[in-house]
């Protein structure tokens, strides 16, 4: 039951979160092109909810009240859980691939394919970092006592990573597409927790830091076309290439002058 509670809060929570983001999703525009040019501009509104949740999951590291909470949550799930299910680990790329799976079947996007590539890397870039740093530094114990590096779930931040990236780029085509996407991140999340992976502090810190990221590389887009940006570097020749060493998914940045 409490685990239950604790996910509904977390969706309730979020589902806020996503109205009050950005007011444009109910503004009339007079056509998509004319929006679609248009960045995600920084307003200190946007830090509420994924400072929140990072809060929450930091506190978390120290407070007793919040580290009891994380205890009763794995009780109830681990309850009557007869085997795991590893479907977290192909959910967290669910969202941020359906933005281009859905450029494929036509639904018009924010940005164009080379830009919702570099918003893509540069926010993987920024949450990778900052997910391993925090598992460095506060070496947290997992829940099943594999190793220490359970603070922040990696997992989650990618999941709403994407789910955020998701939101912004047809939010003016429909708000649903943002919703589904936080839909499977939250998902994530729970089967993190319910593989006894992670505890809810975990969860909670890595949504906010993939939420957060995502924010950040829109804000840091302009700074970072412009370094890449070939009439200002004739010369330079850059391309964003995937990777996948067995264990993660990510984006390298290779440029030559």
């Amino acid at each position: 039951m409490i685990f239950k509670k604790a996910i509904f809060f977390l969706l309730l929570f979020l589902s806020f979160g996503l109205h009050a983001q950005d007011n444009s999703v109910d503004k009339k525009v007079d056509t998509l092109a004319v929006k679609s040019a248009e960045q995600l501009q920084f307003n200190k509104k946007q830090l509420i909810i994924p400072v929140a949740l990072i809060t929450y999951g930091v506190v978390g590291l120290h407070s007793d009240f919040l580290k009891a909470i994380n205890s009763e949550v794995r009780e109830e799930v681990q309850e009557n859980i007869d085997h795991k299910f590893t479907i977290d680990d192909f959910f967290q790329y669910v969202p941020a691939a359906s933005i281009y799976a859905l450029s494929a079947f036509g639904v018009k996007s924010k940005n164009n394919f080379r830009d919702k590539t570099i918003i893509l890397a540069t926010s993987y870039l920024i949450m990778g970092v900052t997910v391993e740093a925090l598992k460095k530094t506060t070496k947290i114990e997992r829940p099943d006592g594999s190793n220490f590096n359970s603070f922040p779930s990696g997992h989650t931040a990618t999941a709403f990573m994407g789910a955020e990236l998701m939101f912004q780029e047809y939010k003016e085509v429909s708000p649903w597409y943002g919703i589904a996407g936080y839909a499977v991140a939250a998902g994530t999340g729970a089967f993190r927790m319910y593989n006894n992976r992670h505890w809810l502090t975990d969860v909670v810190a890595g949504a906010g830091i993939g939420i957060l990221s995502a924010k950040a590389a829109y804000w840091l887009y302009p700074t970072v076309n412009d370094l890449l940006s070939s009439k200002k570097h004739k010369n330079r020749k850059s391309a964003f290439l995937p990777y996948y060493d067995g264990k993660q998914l990510g984006f390298g940045l290779v440029s030559s002058f």
